[in-house]
């Protein structure tokens, strides 16, 4: 925000005003700021800028020439109680300079308690970390929320792999690929969770729940913005049970299943097989199994825990 000197152009303020300006009322106002901010940050911006006016009508007459025939004290005090009139009427107008001081100074009070916040929150995980073991994240990059993803679903995909060959890590892939690891999971028109982790629509045979749901796909090469509905279930559980259903018992996808113990190979079957539409489908499918497996070797301690 401009200095007090910028805002006057120069002009001389008086210590008492320049007080003022920074905290206009005193302990009262220090009082309102400790049970109501907002209020208090408003006020005093109505105050400076009410002094900015005064201060800058004060200016304008002193940079006008006087008549000199009828100046005199009272006349001087007549002015000056009329400009602190016009200054009055013209401060806290929407969109004025009080506005504009309170933004400014609602984001530092925003940054300094963030930064407080931040400081008090990390001295904990520090003085932890000094005794904890080591973690997958510093050797692979993996992030706090993509290790918590493969932990909750790897008890479903276990089972899942167990019901269509498919191995777990690959399931928890797709799942996160689908779902942007979760942080963009299909939900009904309420915010309800669908959970739907792999993206299956809902066909003419699908006689459960569905979310209607905006997405984008590539038709003739261009992505496109289409409305369609997606199957909903229960549970995560339920959502891996019936993605292994459906690539077990759908002929659509035997060469996906038959494929199953190589990344690229799996991500590029459900490519072949139209599971969707986006071209690059299988290279970021690929990347991310890659990833998934990295975190099962770095994160959950055993090589086989996801098989």
């Amino acid at each position: 925000m401009a200095s007090i000197a910028s805002l006057t152009n120069g002009a001389s303020v008086p210590s008492d005003a320049l007080d003022a300006m920074r905290d206009p009322s005193g302990s009262a106002l220090r009082a309102r700021a400790a049970s109501d901010p907002k209020a208090a940050i408003k006020a005093a911006a109505k105050q400076f800028e009410a002094m900015f006016m005064q201060q800058l009508m004060k200016s304008m007459r002193e940079s006008s020439m006087a008549s000199g025939m009828l100046e005199n004290s009272g006349t001087q005090m007549g002015t000056e109680m009329l400009d602190t009139q016009f200054a009055n009427k013209m401060t806290g107008l929407p969109g004025g300079l009080g506005d504009v001081i309170a933004r400014q100074l609602e984001r530092q009070i925003s940054g300094a308690a963030s930064a407080a916040s931040t400081t008090s929150n990390a001295a904990v995980p520090a003085a932890a970390a000094a005794n904890a073991p080591a973690r997958g994240d510093a050797l692979t990059g993996v992030k706090p929320s993509q290790e918590e993803f493969l932990r909750i679903h790897q008890t479903s995909a276990q089972a899942a792999a167990q019901e269509s060959g498919i191995p777990a890590a690959f399931m928890v892939a797709q799942a996160a690929h689908e779902s942007g690891w979760g942080r963009h999971e299909i939900r009904h028109a309420d915010g309800s969770n669908s959970h739907n982790l792999f993206g299956i629509k809902a066909g003419s045979g699908w006689k459960g729940k569905v979310a209607q749901v905006t997405t984008t796909e590539v038709i003739d090469g261009q992505p496109r913005k289409v409305v369609a509905k997606f199957r909903a279930y229960a549970s995560y559980d339920e959502s891996f049970r019936d993605y292994a259903k459906l690539m077990k018992d759908n002929p659509r996808y035997a060469q996906v299943v038959a494929a199953g113990n190589s990344a690229q190979g799996f991500a590029q079957g459900l490519q072949r097989a139209g599971y969707a539409t986006d071209p690059a489908y299988a290279a970021k499918l690929t990347k991310v199994i890659n990833t998934t497996l990295r975190m099962q070797r770095a994160t959950l301690g055993s090589p086989g825990l996801m098989a």
